[in-house]
């Protein structure tokens, strides 16, 4: 009998067709290391691991005759989040359509969403966290660091011609995420929703990293943030008006270390090109944009946790930090800014 070409299936029977097997159409097996690596981003052993990591939750969206199996739907999704486009050839190279490329994006961004708190938590052992700590310490010699935060701009399409919330201060429509990341360029937070128009502070206000250390008993550690963020006990920002060389020397510490997430940041986009606003916007409403991100989120953690490394494909151009927001000297914390200058006064002076 002869076969029927699989460009002419409809994209609903490739998902959820009828008959009761699932359409393998695609055998990793059958191709090289350097084609599953330039055409999906990730090495052999990397997407083994997800499919075995995602293949329950895989298999439950898709429980209806004739699903994708769970190895192409990643392939897919990765093709996707690593190129910044459902390219025909892609589609073809597994044997699906576009259409069916784009459901199985949304089926592993789900998935991946489902393992964001497992992945991306602040939750870690004591020996974790001393080991992270010395990690930034060797940075630049600032002491008790467990975590560098900072915003960033993922560009997506208008969502409507009445909504400009997410028209950000350069005038294009965005998400404004916030991140934190360890000395490795770990995630131990991702807040991916926030409407582009928002301001660093403002997001910091009302995050659940600020929640976060506000009820903790204990001292952690500190978090260092750029000067848009309010000098906090568990906080420290650079000293904005600085005037002993001691101010200087840890400012320039604070930089060498908090460019770490902005590192962090800039690789998260650069290996995940459907965030790069060089590869065009997401096309798609925020709330799914805001998925997409933080999908991206989890699989670069999971794979730096998997020994990848988190800077190969890091791009190098610096952060504009042109508009920074400034200290006001009357809303600074008095206890936090005494903790900052016995800081620089033990290890800067």
């Amino acid at each position: 009998m002869m076969a029927i070409p699989i460009a002419i299936l409809d994209c609903d029977l490739l998902l959820h067709g009828r008959g009761h097997k699932t359409l393998d159409r695609f055998d990793i097996d059958s191709v090289s290391d350097e084609f599953l690596l330039t055409t999906f981003g990730f090495p052999r052993e990397f997407i083994y691991y997800l499919v075995e990591l995602l293949r329950d939750s895989l298999t439950r969206r898709t429980q209806r005759s004739r699903a994708i199996s769970p190895d192409v739907q990643i392939l897919a999704a990765l093709g996707f989040y690593t190129s910044g486009s459902f390219q025909s050839k892609m589609g073809d190279a597994i044997g699906i359509s576009q259409a069916s490329m784009s459901r199985c994006v949304t089926n592993v961004t789900k998935a991946l969403i489902e393992k964001s708190a497992e992945f991306i938590c602040f939750t870690r052992d004591d020996s974790t966290k001393q080991q992270s700590k010395e990690e930034f310490y060797r940075v630049a010699g600032i002491p008790n660091v467990i975590g560098v935060v900072d915003c960033g701009h993922i560009a997506i399409k208008a969502p409507n011609a009445e909504d400009s919330s997410y028209v950000n201060k350069k005038g294009f429509h965005s998400i404004n995420c916030q991140i934190v990341c360890d000395a490795r360029g770990l995630l131990l937070c991702a807040e991916t929703h926030w409407p582009g128009s928002l301001q660093d502070e403002s997001i910091f206000k009302q995050s659940s990293v600020l929640k976060y250390f506000e009820e903790q008993d204990k001292d952690e550690g500190w978090l260092l943030g750029d000067n848009c963020y309010p000098l906090k006990k568990w906080l420290m920002t650079p000293v904005q008006n600085p005037e002993a060389p001691a101010d200087y020397r840890y400012n320039l510490a604070h930089t060498s270390t908090h460019e770490i997430v902005d590192r962090t940041f800039r690789a998260i986009q650069t290996r995940f090109r459907c965030l790069d606003g060089s590869k065009g916007y997401l096309q798609y409403s925020p709330e799914k944009c805001a998925n997409i991100i933080l999908a991206c989120c989890v699989l670069h953690n999971v794979s730096l946790q998997s020994g990848l490394d988190a800077w190969t494909f890091e791009r190098t151009e610096a952060k504009d930090q042109s508009d920074e927001m400034t200290e006001h000297p009357d809303t600074v914390d008095s206890e936090a800014h005494r903790i900052r200058q016995e800081l620089i006064l033990n290890h800067f002076s």
